[in-house]
C-alpha cells in the first residue's frame, strides 16, 4: 500500500499548498489582464498531481478571483500563469524557461534540489515524509510578489547562488 498511495498523498498535500500559497501572496496589478481574471495555476510539462490540483482549487476564490488550472509546455504559455509548478522532471528546463518568462508576477514553485537557489520562488522539500518549503525572497522581489510575513515565518529562507 506504500508506493503509489504515498505519491498521491504527497501531491494532494502539494496541491493544497499551491492553493494556500495564493492566500499569502500579493501579485502586482500587471500580473492580471483584468480584475476578473482568475488566479491561473499551471503545471509545466508532466502533471504529477492527477486530479488533486483541480480538486484543491475547484469552487474556491481569493479576493474575488476564482482559480483555473492549465498544463503548459513553454515560456509563452507559462507567461499567462500566476503560479507555475515545475516538477522535478522539468527542472532541467527551468533556468532557460525563467529567462524567457514575462518580466514579473509569476510565483514559481518547484520540488527539485536547488530550485529556489537557482531562481525559483518556492521549493518543496520532503523530509522524513513531511513536506516543508523554502522561499527565495530575492526571486519573489524580482517577480514583484509580496509574500506575507506569516508565510515567510513558516519557510526556510534561501539566498540564491546566482542572481534571478
Amino acid at each position: 500500500m506504500r508506493g503509489g498511495t504515498q505519491t498521491i498523498d504527497e501531491y494532494q498535500v502539494k496541491a493544497a499548498f499551491l492553493y494556500n500559497f495564493a492566500k499569502f501572496v500579493e501579485w502586482p496589478p500587471e500580473a492580471f489582464k483584468t480584475p476578473q481574471d482568475p488566479i491561473l495555476i499551471c503545471v509545466l510539462g508532466h502533471n504529477p498531481f492527477g486530479n488533486a490540483l483541480e480538486e484543491a482549487i475547484h469552487g474556491k476564490s481569493i479576493a474575488g478571483r476564482t482559480f483555473a488550472y492549465r498544463q503548459v509546455s513553454d515560456a509563452e504559455s507559462a507567461s499567462a500563469c500566476q503560479i507555475l509548478f515545475v516538477g522535478s522532471a522539468e527542472n532541467k528546463h527551468f533556468r532557460s524557461l525563467l529567462e524567457n518568462l514575462k518580466p514579473m508576477g509569476i510565483l514559481t514553485v518547484g520540488e527539485a534540489q536547488g530550485f529556489a537557489a537557482d531562481g525559483g520562488v518556492i521549493n518543496f522539500k520532503l523530509d522524513d515524509g513531511r513536506i516543508h518549503f523554502e522561499i527565495n525572497v530575492d526571486a519573489a522581489e524580482h517577480e514583484k510578489l509580496h509574500i506575507s510575513a506569516k508565510l515567510l515565518s513558516l519557510a526556510q529562507i534561501v539566498k540564491p547562488e546566482k542572481a534571478p
